[in-house]
Protein backbone atom coordinates (compact mmCIF):
# COMPACT_ATOMS: atom_id res chain seq x y z
CA UNK A 1 0.00 0.00 0.00
CA UNK A 2 1.37 3.31 -0.87
CA UNK A 3 1.63 6.14 1.88
CA UNK A 4 -1.47 8.47 -0.04
CA UNK A 5 -3.34 5.55 0.70
CA UNK A 6 -2.65 4.62 4.32
CA UNK A 7 -3.56 8.27 5.06
CA UNK A 8 -6.92 7.93 4.44
CA UNK A 9 -7.45 4.58 6.34
CA UNK A 10 -5.89 6.92 9.41
CA UNK A 11 -8.42 9.26 8.56
CA UNK A 12 -11.34 6.62 8.74
CA UNK A 13 -9.82 5.18 11.77
CA UNK A 14 -10.37 8.70 13.24
CA UNK A 15 -14.21 8.67 12.63
CA UNK A 16 -16.08 7.31 15.86
CA UNK A 17 -17.65 4.12 15.27
CA UNK A 18 -15.90 2.81 12.52
CA UNK A 19 -14.11 0.16 13.60
CA UNK A 20 -12.99 -3.52 11.77
CA UNK A 21 -16.29 -4.25 10.34
CA UNK A 22 -17.46 -0.95 8.26
CA UNK A 23 -13.61 -1.12 7.34
CA UNK A 24 -14.71 -4.25 5.58
CA UNK A 25 -17.66 -3.00 4.33
CA UNK A 26 -15.86 0.20 2.75
CA UNK A 27 -13.22 -1.73 0.95
CA UNK A 28 -16.09 -4.01 -0.44
CA UNK A 29 -17.74 -1.04 -2.08
CA UNK A 30 -15.01 1.41 -2.58
CA UNK A 31 -11.65 0.70 -4.58
CA UNK A 32 -9.69 2.55 -2.28
CA UNK A 33 -10.37 3.99 0.99
CA UNK A 34 -9.50 7.79 -0.81
CA UNK A 35 -12.05 7.49 -3.07
CA UNK A 36 -14.40 6.58 0.13
CA UNK A 37 -13.04 9.51 1.92
CA UNK A 38 -14.01 11.48 -1.58
CA UNK A 39 -17.14 10.70 -1.99
CA UNK A 40 -20.93 12.45 -1.62
CA UNK A 41 -22.92 11.44 1.63
CA UNK A 42 -25.38 9.75 -0.02
CA UNK A 43 -23.30 7.42 -1.61
CA UNK A 44 -21.34 6.17 2.21
CA UNK A 45 -25.06 5.84 3.28
CA UNK A 46 -25.79 3.48 0.37
CA UNK A 47 -22.57 1.71 1.59
CA UNK A 48 -24.11 0.75 4.73
CA UNK A 49 -22.67 3.76 7.05
CA UNK A 50 -25.90 4.74 9.22
CA UNK A 51 -26.76 8.76 10.00
CA UNK A 52 -24.46 8.69 13.14
CA UNK A 53 -21.66 7.67 11.42
CA UNK A 54 -22.28 9.67 8.71
CA UNK A 55 -22.37 12.30 11.06
CA UNK A 56 -19.36 11.74 12.47
CA UNK A 57 -17.42 11.17 9.75
CA UNK A 58 -18.76 14.42 8.04
CA UNK A 59 -17.55 16.63 10.56
CA UNK A 60 -13.92 14.89 10.65
CA UNK A 61 -13.80 15.68 7.13
CA UNK A 62 -14.71 18.78 6.72
CA UNK A 63 -11.65 19.59 10.15
CA UNK A 64 -9.47 17.20 9.48
CA UNK A 65 -5.92 18.44 8.05
CA UNK A 66 -4.58 14.99 7.20
CA UNK A 67 -1.27 16.51 5.81
CA UNK A 68 -0.66 17.77 9.17
CA UNK A 69 -1.71 14.79 10.87
CA UNK A 70 0.52 12.80 8.63
CA UNK A 71 3.55 14.55 9.50
CA UNK A 72 3.17 14.65 13.35
CA UNK A 73 3.04 10.43 12.99
CA UNK A 74 6.13 10.51 10.86
CA UNK A 75 8.17 13.60 12.99
CA UNK A 76 7.03 11.55 16.16
CA UNK A 77 8.66 8.13 14.62
CA UNK A 78 5.37 6.48 14.62
CA UNK A 79 4.65 3.75 12.44
CA UNK A 80 1.47 2.92 10.89
CA UNK A 81 0.34 -0.37 10.09
CA UNK A 82 -3.03 -2.07 8.20
CA UNK A 83 -4.89 -4.98 7.29
CA UNK A 84 -2.89 -4.49 4.19
CA UNK A 85 0.85 -4.79 5.45
CA UNK A 86 2.47 -7.84 5.41
CA UNK A 87 4.16 -7.17 8.42
CA UNK A 88 0.82 -6.85 10.58
CA UNK A 89 1.38 -9.03 13.13
CA UNK A 90 0.18 -12.47 12.10
CA UNK A 91 -1.32 -13.80 15.32
CA UNK A 92 -3.51 -10.55 15.47
CA UNK A 93 -4.72 -11.26 12.38
CA UNK A 94 -6.03 -14.17 12.94
CA UNK A 95 -8.64 -13.45 16.01
CA UNK A 96 -12.07 -11.97 14.94
CA UNK A 97 -12.57 -8.07 13.95
CA UNK A 98 -8.88 -7.64 14.28
CA UNK A 99 -7.69 -4.31 14.63
CA UNK A 100 -7.37 -2.39 10.90
CA UNK A 101 -5.09 0.37 11.71
CA UNK A 102 -2.01 -0.19 14.52
CA UNK A 103 0.05 2.83 15.53
CA UNK A 104 3.38 1.32 16.77
CA UNK A 105 6.29 3.59 18.65
CA UNK A 106 9.17 1.18 18.66
CA UNK A 107 9.87 -2.00 16.48
CA UNK A 108 7.63 -4.74 16.36
CA UNK A 109 9.86 -7.63 14.72
CA UNK A 110 8.95 -10.93 13.10
CA UNK A 111 10.72 -12.45 16.26
CA UNK A 112 7.80 -11.80 18.62
CA UNK A 113 5.06 -13.79 16.75
CA UNK A 114 7.07 -16.40 19.99
CA UNK A 115 4.86 -14.04 22.38
CA UNK A 116 3.11 -14.66 25.46
CA UNK A 117 0.88 -12.33 27.68
CA UNK A 118 1.49 -11.60 31.37
CA UNK A 119 -1.38 -9.74 33.00
CA UNK A 120 -2.93 -9.01 36.35
CA UNK A 121 -4.00 -6.60 39.28
CA UNK A 122 -3.09 -3.21 39.90
CA UNK A 123 -3.25 -4.62 44.00
CA UNK A 124 -0.23 -6.91 43.52
CA UNK A 125 0.98 -8.46 46.40
CA UNK A 126 4.40 -9.74 47.65
CA UNK A 127 4.18 -13.12 46.05
CA UNK A 128 2.53 -11.87 42.44
CA UNK A 129 5.81 -9.71 42.34
CA UNK A 130 7.69 -12.65 42.86
CA UNK A 131 5.78 -14.75 40.31
CA UNK A 132 5.45 -11.75 37.54
CA UNK A 133 9.43 -11.31 37.83
CA UNK A 134 9.94 -14.24 37.38
CA UNK A 135 7.99 -15.58 34.24
CA UNK A 136 8.56 -12.35 32.73
CA UNK A 137 12.54 -12.90 32.79
CA UNK A 138 12.49 -16.71 31.98
CA UNK A 139 10.20 -15.81 28.88
CA UNK A 140 12.70 -12.79 28.29
CA UNK A 141 16.14 -15.32 28.82
CA UNK A 142 14.31 -18.06 26.42
CA UNK A 143 13.59 -15.57 23.54
CA UNK A 144 10.01 -15.12 24.14
CA UNK A 145 8.76 -11.21 23.88
CA UNK A 146 6.43 -10.26 26.80
CA UNK A 147 3.12 -8.46 25.88
CA UNK A 148 0.77 -6.62 28.60
CA UNK A 149 -0.53 -3.55 29.10
CA UNK A 150 1.52 -1.12 30.97
CA UNK A 151 -0.70 -0.55 33.96
CA UNK A 152 0.30 -0.03 37.54
CA UNK A 153 1.16 -3.54 39.41
CA UNK A 154 1.20 -6.56 37.42
CA UNK A 155 1.58 -5.03 34.15
CA UNK A 156 4.92 -2.93 35.08
CA UNK A 157 6.69 -5.43 36.59
CA UNK A 158 6.37 -7.47 34.04
CA UNK A 159 7.92 -5.53 31.63
CA UNK A 160 10.74 -4.34 33.28
CA UNK A 161 11.47 -7.51 34.53
CA UNK A 162 11.61 -8.81 30.78
CA UNK A 163 13.28 -5.49 29.87
CA UNK A 164 15.99 -6.27 32.79
CA UNK A 165 16.89 -9.77 31.29
CA UNK A 166 17.77 -8.09 28.02
CA UNK A 167 14.26 -9.16 26.53
CA UNK A 168 11.67 -7.60 24.17
CA UNK A 169 8.09 -6.65 25.42
CA UNK A 170 5.16 -4.87 23.98
CA UNK A 171 2.99 -3.02 25.84
CA UNK A 172 -1.07 -2.42 23.88
CA UNK A 173 -2.03 1.50 25.29
CA UNK A 174 -6.22 2.16 25.94
CA UNK A 175 -4.77 5.79 25.04
CA UNK A 176 -2.72 6.82 21.83
CA UNK A 177 0.84 6.02 21.76
CA UNK A 178 1.56 9.59 22.44
CA UNK A 179 -0.85 9.97 25.67
CA UNK A 180 1.31 7.13 27.89
CA UNK A 181 -0.94 5.81 31.27
CA UNK A 182 -0.34 6.46 33.92
CA UNK A 183 1.73 8.80 33.58
CA UNK A 184 4.37 7.39 35.80
CA UNK A 185 5.30 5.37 33.56
CA UNK A 186 6.26 7.54 30.92
CA UNK A 187 10.16 6.36 31.72
CA UNK A 188 9.58 2.84 31.45
CA UNK A 189 7.42 3.57 27.84
CA UNK A 190 10.84 4.60 26.67
CA UNK A 191 12.42 1.85 27.40
CA UNK A 192 10.39 -0.32 25.84
CA UNK A 193 10.54 1.58 22.26
CA UNK A 194 14.19 1.02 22.29
CA UNK A 195 13.58 -2.76 22.96
CA UNK A 196 10.35 -3.41 22.23
CA UNK A 197 7.25 -1.73 21.29
CA UNK A 198 3.87 0.36 22.33
CA UNK A 199 1.01 -0.35 20.09
CA UNK A 200 -2.47 0.99 19.81
CA UNK A 201 -5.10 0.76 17.69
CA UNK A 202 -6.44 4.26 19.29
CA UNK A 203 -5.55 7.35 16.97
CA UNK A 204 -2.90 10.09 18.57
CA UNK A 205 -4.74 11.77 21.29
CA UNK A 206 -6.76 9.62 22.35
CA UNK A 207 -6.66 10.05 25.94
CA UNK A 208 -7.21 6.49 28.50
CA UNK A 209 -10.50 6.94 28.96
CA UNK A 210 -11.94 4.06 30.93
CA UNK A 211 -14.00 2.65 28.34
CA UNK A 212 -10.83 1.97 26.09
CA UNK A 213 -9.33 -0.54 28.32
CA UNK A 214 -11.62 -3.72 28.00
CA UNK A 215 -11.47 -3.28 23.64
CA UNK A 216 -7.40 -2.97 23.98
CA UNK A 217 -7.34 -6.50 26.13
CA UNK A 218 -8.42 -8.92 23.15
CA UNK A 219 -5.23 -7.41 21.36
CA UNK A 220 -3.10 -7.94 24.11
CA UNK A 221 -4.15 -11.65 23.51
CA UNK A 222 -4.43 -11.80 20.66
CA UNK A 223 -1.17 -10.23 19.87
CA UNK A 224 0.38 -13.99 22.32
CA UNK A 225 0.45 -17.56 21.57
CA UNK A 226 -0.54 -17.37 25.47
CA UNK A 227 -2.44 -15.40 28.42
CA UNK A 228 -1.01 -16.23 32.32
CA UNK A 229 -3.00 -13.84 34.62
CA UNK A 230 -0.42 -13.75 37.84
CA UNK A 231 -3.29 -11.92 40.44
CA UNK A 232 -6.74 -11.06 39.43
CA UNK A 233 -9.90 -10.32 42.33
CA UNK A 234 -13.15 -11.41 41.15
CA UNK A 235 -14.14 -8.52 38.86
CA UNK A 236 -10.26 -7.57 37.50
CA UNK A 237 -9.88 -6.35 33.71
CA UNK A 238 -7.14 -9.52 33.82
CA UNK A 239 -10.31 -11.14 33.54
CA UNK A 240 -11.38 -9.83 30.41
CA UNK A 241 -8.49 -10.63 28.96
CA UNK A 242 -8.23 -14.29 30.01
CA UNK A 243 -11.74 -14.29 28.45
CA UNK A 244 -10.78 -12.67 24.98
CA UNK A 245 -7.94 -15.37 24.99
CA UNK A 246 -9.93 -18.50 25.24
CA UNK A 247 -12.75 -16.99 22.54
CA UNK A 248 -9.35 -16.56 20.21
CA UNK A 249 -8.31 -20.01 20.38
CA UNK A 250 -5.25 -18.97 22.84
CA UNK A 251 -3.73 -21.47 26.10
CA UNK A 252 -5.12 -19.34 29.18
CA UNK A 253 -2.62 -19.98 32.48
CA UNK A 254 -3.27 -19.07 36.08
CA UNK A 255 -1.08 -18.81 38.95
CA UNK A 256 -2.62 -20.59 41.73
CA UNK A 257 -3.24 -18.60 45.19
CA UNK A 258 -3.90 -18.54 48.76
CA UNK A 259 -7.88 -19.46 48.72
CA UNK A 260 -8.49 -16.58 50.97
CA UNK A 261 -6.37 -14.30 49.38
CA UNK A 262 -8.81 -11.43 47.63
CA UNK A 263 -6.21 -11.13 44.68
CA UNK A 264 -6.10 -14.75 44.08
CA UNK A 265 -10.30 -15.16 43.96
CA UNK A 266 -10.07 -14.32 39.68
CA UNK A 267 -7.30 -16.80 39.36
CA UNK A 268 -7.97 -19.65 41.38
CA UNK A 269 -11.50 -19.66 39.91
CA UNK A 270 -9.85 -19.51 35.91
CA UNK A 271 -7.90 -22.86 37.04
CA UNK A 272 -11.45 -24.06 38.36
CA UNK A 273 -12.94 -23.56 34.84
CA UNK A 274 -10.09 -25.48 33.13
CA UNK A 275 -7.04 -23.35 32.76
CA UNK A 276 -3.57 -23.98 32.92
CA UNK A 277 -2.39 -23.70 36.87
CA UNK A 278 1.08 -21.93 35.97
CA UNK A 279 3.64 -24.13 37.74
CA UNK A 280 7.30 -22.61 36.34
CA UNK A 281 8.62 -21.06 33.16
CA UNK A 282 9.82 -24.40 31.94
CA UNK A 283 6.40 -26.08 32.21
CA UNK A 284 5.00 -22.92 30.47
CA UNK A 285 7.92 -23.52 27.52
CA UNK A 286 6.54 -26.88 27.11
CA UNK A 287 3.48 -26.73 27.55
CA UNK A 288 3.23 -23.96 24.57
CA UNK A 289 6.12 -26.23 22.08
CA UNK A 290 8.43 -23.11 22.39
CA UNK A 291 11.30 -24.61 21.00
CA UNK A 292 8.84 -26.02 18.02
CA UNK A 293 7.53 -22.82 17.57
CA UNK A 294 10.55 -20.79 17.06
CA UNK A 295 11.90 -23.63 14.63
CA UNK A 296 8.36 -22.86 12.35
CA UNK A 297 9.19 -19.17 12.79
CA UNK A 298 12.46 -19.45 11.54
CA UNK A 299 11.08 -21.83 8.37
CA UNK A 300 8.92 -18.76 8.03
CA UNK A 301 11.07 -16.19 7.52
CA UNK A 302 13.90 -18.26 6.04
CA UNK A 303 10.94 -19.53 3.44
CA UNK A 304 8.66 -16.85 2.88
CA UNK A 305 5.32 -18.30 1.23
CA UNK A 306 5.09 -18.20 -2.64
CA UNK A 307 2.15 -18.28 -4.85
CA UNK A 308 1.50 -22.16 -4.38
CA UNK A 309 1.44 -22.26 -0.81
CA UNK A 310 -0.64 -18.97 -0.48
CA UNK A 311 -2.95 -21.17 -3.25
CA UNK A 312 -2.83 -24.44 -0.84
CA UNK A 313 -3.44 -22.08 2.07
CA UNK A 314 -6.77 -20.39 0.39
CA UNK A 315 -8.27 -23.78 -0.21
CA UNK A 316 -7.30 -25.45 3.62
CA UNK A 317 -9.39 -24.89 6.57
CA UNK A 318 -10.82 -26.59 9.65
CA UNK A 319 -12.36 -29.65 7.61
CA UNK A 320 -10.02 -32.23 6.12
CA UNK A 321 -8.94 -32.05 2.65
CA UNK A 322 -7.37 -35.17 0.62
CA UNK A 323 -4.45 -34.56 -1.37
CA UNK A 324 -6.43 -35.33 -4.67
CA UNK A 325 -8.80 -32.94 -3.63
CA UNK A 326 -6.02 -29.91 -2.74
CA UNK A 327 -5.06 -30.73 -6.32
CA UNK A 328 -8.26 -30.61 -7.89
CA UNK A 329 -8.72 -27.41 -6.56
CA UNK A 330 -5.39 -25.76 -6.53
CA UNK A 331 -5.28 -27.15 -10.55
CA UNK A 332 -1.40 -28.25 -9.31
CA UNK A 333 0.09 -31.61 -9.75
CA UNK A 334 -0.66 -34.32 -7.00
CA UNK A 335 3.20 -34.49 -7.09
CA UNK A 336 3.55 -30.52 -6.42
CA UNK A 337 0.61 -30.19 -3.75
CA UNK A 338 2.37 -33.08 -1.37
CA UNK A 339 5.52 -30.99 -1.80
CA UNK A 340 4.16 -27.49 -0.81
CA UNK A 341 2.20 -29.45 2.39
CA UNK A 342 5.57 -30.84 3.44
CA UNK A 343 6.34 -27.06 3.16
CA UNK A 344 3.26 -25.67 5.07
CA UNK A 345 3.95 -28.50 7.84
CA UNK A 346 7.51 -27.00 8.41
CA UNK A 347 6.22 -23.91 8.90
CA UNK A 348 3.70 -24.58 11.51
CA UNK A 349 0.56 -23.78 8.65
CA UNK A 350 -0.61 -27.21 7.84
CA UNK A 351 -1.28 -30.31 9.22
CA UNK A 352 -1.95 -33.70 8.36
CA UNK A 353 -4.98 -35.70 9.59
CA UNK A 354 -4.36 -39.48 7.99
CA UNK A 355 -5.48 -40.83 5.15
CA UNK A 356 -3.43 -38.09 3.13
CA UNK A 357 -5.55 -35.32 4.36
CA UNK A 358 -4.45 -32.08 5.45
CA UNK A 359 -6.74 -28.90 7.40
CA UNK A 360 -5.43 -25.41 7.94
CA UNK A 361 -3.17 -25.31 11.32
CA UNK A 362 -5.02 -23.69 14.25
CA UNK A 363 -2.98 -23.03 17.62
CA UNK A 364 -4.38 -25.65 20.56
CA UNK A 365 -6.19 -24.24 23.31
CA UNK A 366 -6.54 -25.07 26.91
CA UNK A 367 -9.54 -26.32 28.34
CA UNK A 368 -10.98 -23.36 29.98
CA UNK A 369 -13.79 -21.17 28.56
CA UNK A 370 -15.55 -18.11 29.95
Amino acid sequence: MNEQEKRYWVAFNMVKGIGAVRFRRLLSVFDSLETAWQAPLATLRQAGLGDKYLENFAQLRSSLNLDHYWEILTSNDIQVITWMDEHYPRLLREIDQSPPVLYVRGEMSASDEIAVAVVGTRRVTKYGRQIAEEIASGLAQNGVTLISGLARGVDAIAHQAALAAGGRTIAVLGSGVDKIYPPEHRSLAERMVKQGALVSDYPLGTRPDATNFPPRNRIISGLALAVVVVEAGEKSGALITASFAADQGRDVFAVPGNIHAPQSVGTNRLIQKGAFPYMGVAELLETLNISGRVQQSTARQVLPVDANEARLLQKLSEQPLHVDELSRLCEMPVAQVSSTLAILELKGLARAVGGMSYVAAREQSSLYTP
